[in-house]
């Protein structure tokens, strides 16, 4: 493995693995809650199931007629959720048989998906410039928010659930009570808007992915930019928080991964293992993992190998510090005053392209799992959101119908 600026060293994220199997750009990628399995999105309409053990068996879900742009896994991993352009939100039960359940009341493209820490709440947002909010344990629809004056790119639950952050092409960031479901806090850009937005760990902050190019962290219990890094020479277009809080790496269209170590304000590592536009990238729960995907179509496992020891530990801290009436902590800040950076710093760059290396190329026999099962539980869901009461009687005339004939063929 060749790192420019320095040798390799042991604390240095490597790349294990990579997986094939999509026709098209992935959008999306998110661990399982034990790491043992990995699910992707992709412009081929199609999910995909990953499990890490060697050759082991993949599945391709097959349901979504459009663009898949969202995947995440529900804290349990009981459940995954997808967004796509065919303007649907599905929930799937993650194994060999792929029952879903799909979810209609956007009215335009879904391009986000996100579940709340406790698992009861998914938040949706889409190119109708609203975000929708559902209840997991009755799979129904429970309001919206609508602010926004463009698409809605992404929206994300805070870690202890109070909060919602969005980000739009009208070139905002907001900030929503899930109380009182109204907006709280409003971050403006001039120049471009932020492709992606989370909270980290704690929930004291919020990082943007710009579409100028940059990424930015704000302090959202001050209303303050704390950082404002230009390392990316293309579109920022995914971020994610290590679960210590103290790394962010991020994903660009000029075909790069970066990790910063927001402790010290700097870059660290520049990854270059794929061809083109990086479009995704998420750390694995426990943080000794991460998992990057693009235009080449290919899913890269990597290995992280820094901050191993103390994750653990940091977890925990963060975990008794979801709530707001916790009194701050010095790492809660980081670094003291807000900086911008721009300068050359010094940083490891990874390229494995560089040179033959032994990886284990993840090829493994891909089931197709088709989804047929929830068109009928699912319409009634479907209906009492966006059909008239005439057309739902319409609707349920046909089922009938179509039942009758099903029973005389048999």
């Amino acid at each position: 493995m060749p790192a420019f600026g320095g040798r390799w060293r042991q604390e240095d994220p490597v790349l294990e693995r990579y997986f094939k199997g999509h026709k098209a750009a992935i959008t999306s990628v998110d661990f399982s809650p034990n790491s043992k399995q990995l699910a992707t999105a992709s412009w081929d309409t199609f999910l995909m199931l990953w499990n890490l053990k060697p050759q082991a068996r993949a599945y391709r879900y097959v349901g979504h007629k459009d663009v898949v742009t969202s995947v995440q896994f529900s804290p349990h991993g009981n459940l995954l959720a997808s967004a796509s352009r065919d303007r649907t939100i599905r929930l799937w039960i993650p194994d060999k048989r792929g029952k879903s359940s799909e979810f209609k009341a956007h009215t335009g493209p879904v391009r986000s998906v996100n579940f709340s820490a406790d698992g009861q709440f998914l938040v949706t947002a889409s190119e109708d410039k609203s975000i929708k909010v559902w209840n997991m344990h009755r799979q129904r629809f429970l309001y919206s928010l609508y602010r926004h004056t463009h698409w809605v790119r992404c929206a994300k639950f805070s870690p202890d659930g109070r909060l919602i952050v969005s980000c739009s092409e009208d070139k905002t960031i907001k900030i929503w009570d899930t109380t009182n479901k109204q907006c709280v806090n409003n971050f403006s850009d001039s120049v471009g808007f932020a492709n992606f937005v989370d909270f980290n760990p704690n929930g004291t902050c919020i990082a943007s992915a710009g579409s100028d190019h940059t990424v930015k962290i704000w302090d959202i219990r001050v209303n303050k930019l704390l950082q404002h890094y230009q390392v990316h020479s293309c579109a920022v277009n995914c971020l994610s928080f290590h679960p210590s809080g103290n790394y962010l790496i991020t994903a660009s269209s000029d075909g790069s991964l970066k990790i910063l170590d927001l402790l010290e304000g700097r870059l660290i590592y520049t990854l270059q293992g794929h061809t083109g536009p990086v479009f995704t990238v998420s750390f694995s729960k426990g943080g000794e993992l991460f998992a990057s995907g693009g235009a080449d179509t290919q899913v890269l496992l990597w290995r992280s190998n820094f901050d191993e020891l103390h994750c653990k530990d940091l977890n925990k801290r963060n975990l008794k510090r979801l709530h707001f009436d916790s009194q701050p902590h010095l790492l809660d800040i980081y670094p003291r005053t807000p900086h911008p950076h721009e300068r050359k710093v010094e940083t490891v760059e990874i390229n494995p392209k560089l040179e033959v290396i032994d990886l284990q190329l993840s090829s493994p026999p891909v089931v197709d799992v088709l989804s047929f099962d929830s068109t009928t539980t699912v319409s009634i869901l479907e209906q009492r959101l966006t059909l008239t009461e005439d057309k739902l009687k319409d609707c349920l005339e046909n089922q009938h119908k179509l039942f009758g004939a099903i029973q005389q063929k048999s």
